[in-house]
C-alpha cells in the first residue's frame, strides 16, 4: 500500500471511511459482527482493488471517486471493469453506512412526497421489498430522484444507477445493499426479514437531505 500511494498525488489514493457509530449501534437489527465484517473488510477490498486498477491509468488519478462511477463506458477497455466493480463496490458501500441510524423517523414533509410518489408509505415499503426480492443473486436495490419524481429500481452486482451504462439512471437518494454478505450471518436465506429489518434503521434524515439537495 505504501508503493501505491506513493505513486499518487497527495490524498489521491481512496481511503476507507470511517462509519460515524459503532458496530453494534444498529443491534438487533443488523449485528455487530456482520457490520464489522462488511465494513473492515468487504469494503476495504473494493477500495484496494479500486486504487490498484487507477493507478495503472494516470488519466483516471484526479477524478473523483463519483466522476470515476458515473462515466464507466468512457473508461479504458483494460480497467473498465475493474472501475465499475470496485468502484461502484466503493461508491454504494460509503453511500449505504451514511443511511443507517436507527430510530428516525420520516418528517411531515417527506411522508408527503413519499405519498405523492408511491400513494401511501406502506405501499413504497412494499413496492420496496418487492423490488430488493426480485434482485437475483447480488445487487442492490435503490430510490433515485428524476427531477421531483421518486423511483424504485434495482442494479445487479455493485452497479447504481449514477453509471452512465444503468439501464435506470438517476440520483440514489436510498439504497439497500441486498448482498449475502450484508445480511447472512444474521439472516441466513431470510432476505425477506433483513429487508423489513431495514426500516428500523433507515435513516430518514439523510434520504430528506439527498432529496433536497440533490
Amino acid at each position: 500500500m505504501k508503493e501505491l500511494v506513493a505513486l499518487f498525488p497527495a490524498n489521491s489514493a481512496f481511503e476507507l471511511p470511517l462509519l460515524g457509530y459503532s458496530f453494534d449501534a444498529l443491534e438487533p437489527f443488523i449485528d455487530a459482527q456482520t457490520m464489522q465484517i462488511h465494513h473492515d473488510k468487504h469494503h476495504l477490498a473494493y477500495i484496494t482493488k479500486l486504487n490498484e486498477a487507477v493507478v495503472k491509468e494516470v488519466s483516471l488519478q484526479n477524478q473523483s471517486l463519483e466522476q470515476l462511477v458515473k462515466n464507466i463506458s468512457k473508461h479504458p477497455e483494460s480497467i473498465k471493469t475493474a472501475i465499475r466493480n470496485h468502484g461502484g463496490g466503493h461508491w454504494n458501500h460509503s453511500f449505504f453506512w451514511t443511511l443507517l441510524k436507527p430510530n428516525t423517523k420520516p418528517s411531515e414533509k417527506m411522508e408527503k412526497v413519499i405519498t405523492d410518489n408511491f400513494g401511501s408509505m406502506e405501499q413504497f415499503k412494499t413496492n420496496f421489498e418487492k423490488a430488493a426480492m426480485s434482485v437475483f443473486g447480488s445487487g442492490w436495490a435503490w430510490v433515485i430522484k428524476d427531477g421531483d419524481k421518486l423511483a424504485i429500481t434495482t442494479s445487479a452486482n455493485q452497479d447504481n444507477p449514477l453509471m452512465d451504462i444503468s439501464a435506470k439512471q438517476g440520483t440514489p437518494v436510498m439504497g439497500l445493499d441486498v448482498w449475502e454478505h450484508a445480511y447472512y450471518l444474521k439472516y441466513q436465506n431470510k432476505r425477506a426479514d433483513y429487508l423489513q429489518a431495514f426500516w428500523n434503521v433507515l435513516n430518514w434524515n439523510k434520504v430528506e437531505e439527498l432529496y433536497t439537495t440533490k
